[in-house]
């Protein structure tokens, strides 16, 4: 098992990407503690993962209340190897049309929260341990009505190599991945009928080499790797798993005629 005896904190793990991490970091041998708002859904994820599943009811955007999570988590668990900030939303920021409130959720969900996460985990935080942030190919696409968005994760992304630096005397490794289009509920409020995120999934997959979009469990694959001692030598940098969207984007089948 590639997480023997290791310890794994989540945020937003009772869905999508961090929801398919857990069950994978579980399955590898990790004692692993989620985070999310709704407590019957925490319930009924931690029972699925099984293992010693710690869930703890916290809303990131909060930061006392995550702050008092991370360590709960860390209490639970004994100390922490490895912290995965996880949680994200979506959500369009069109110019003209974007109200404060909206372009704020996105900010202290995508970025401030996950500065205060890595934070508050330092303390709980084994010496060569690793961090791992969620990042996003829209911090480089340039999408329309998405600058919100795009900024947080741009943020994520500069975030991940200045961590690196911080963490280095510690051994600590810091790196991120970065997802294309893949299919979690991230889509929903911009797709919110099964009809309107089939023609949204068709559409985008056009662009993407591949021609489609990746499972959450692919992006959980890549988090293992940062995650284990496999990836002992690596930081500061990001793993791209978008399907070649961003590396080679002549190969998408729109290019193909």
């Amino acid at each position: 098992m590639r997480l023997a005896n290791k310890t794994a904190l989540i945020t937003g793990g009772n869905s999508g990407i961090g929801l398919a991490t857990a069950k994978l970091f579980a399955a590898e041998g990790a004692r692993v503690a989620i985070t999310g708002r709704d407590r019957k859904k925490l319930d009924e994820v931690a029972a699925l993962i099984g293992a010693g599943t710690v869930a703890i009811q916290a809303d990131v955007t909060d930061i006392e209340a995550l702050e008092r999570g991370v360590a709960e988590a860390a209490r639970e668990l004994g100390h922490l190897d490895i912290v995965f900030a996880n949680a994200g939303i979506g959500g369009p920021t069109p110019l003209g049309k974007t109200t404060l409130a909206q372009f704020d959720q996105i900010i202290r969900t995508n970025l401030t929260a996950v500065f205060f996460t890595v934070q508050a985990a330092l303390p709980h935080l084994s010496d060569h341990g690793t961090v791992i942030l969620n990042g996003s190919v829209h911090a480089v696409l340039g999408m329309p009505d998405s600058a919100g968005y795009a900024a947080t994760k741009a943020g994520v992304r500069a975030m991940t190599r200045n961590f690196a630096t911080d963490l280095a005397p510690r051994g600590i490794r810091v790196n991120q991945v970065t997802p294309g289009g893949t299919r979690t509920p991230i889509w929903n409020n911009r797709a919110p009928t099964a009809a309107e995120y089939e023609a949204l999934e068709a559409r985008v997959s056009r662009a993407i080499p591949f021609g489609r979009f990746a499972e959450a469990d692919e992006l959980a694959q890549s988090v293992l790797f940062l995650a284990s001692d496999e990836s002992r030598y690596i930081t500061g940098t990001e793993i791209v798993v978008d399907g070649g969207l961003t590396g080679s984007p002549a190969g998408a089948p729109i290019y193909r005629g």
